[in-house]
């Protein structure tokens, strides 16, 4: 099958150097049991909008990434899981007691706030691309980190700021 003249090679090959950032976001956004299916729904839909895919308007990635986001919110809403829930991303049994804080920290931010850390820190994106999947300004990007940072030290009670 292809998509106006483009094949499900061509797909795969323009998307292969994006899986890791997309599967680590999956990651944050849906618990671990879920994540594959998150990321082979992203793949399907980007799939099925290749063609409205504009090199103008920017690159890949962050293109990409919005369809993560986006199919997380939808399999998250189907699961009807809590969005303050811990994810399974790794057990409670593996993770340290200051991770687990800094999980349990980062469910009580604001979803914005939770996608900007999650992009910033565990998909390790630049402000620019940040700003580019979640349809925003660089410097909103940075004021929602600063917030969710604040946050974060006050619920973790960090008072060295």
């Amino acid at each position: 099958m292809a998509v106006e003249g483009r094949s499900a090679h061509e797909f795969a090959v323009w998307v292969e150097p994006h899986l890791p950032a997309m599967t680590r976001f999956a990651s944050r956004l849906v618990p671990s049991a879920d994540r594959d299916d998150l990321v082979q729904d992203a793949l399907v839909r980007a799939w099925r909008r290749w063609s409205t895919y504009d090199t103008a308007r920017g690159r890949p990635l962050p293109w990409l990434l919005a369809i993560v986001a986006d199919q997380g919110r939808r399999k998250r809403v189907r699961l009807a899981a809590p969005s303050l829930q811990l994810h399974e991303a790794a057990s409670t049994a593996e993770l340290e007691p200051a991770d687990l804080d800094l999980e349990r920290g980062i469910a009580q931010l604001s979803a914005r706030q939770r996608t900007a850390i999650d992009l910033r820190y565990f998909v390790d994106l630049d402000i620019a691309t940040i700003a580019e999947v979640m349809d925003c300004a660089p410097g909103t990007v940075k004021a929602t980190l600063h917030q969710a940072r604040t946050r974060l030290r006050e619920v973790l009670g960090d008072d060295d700021g």
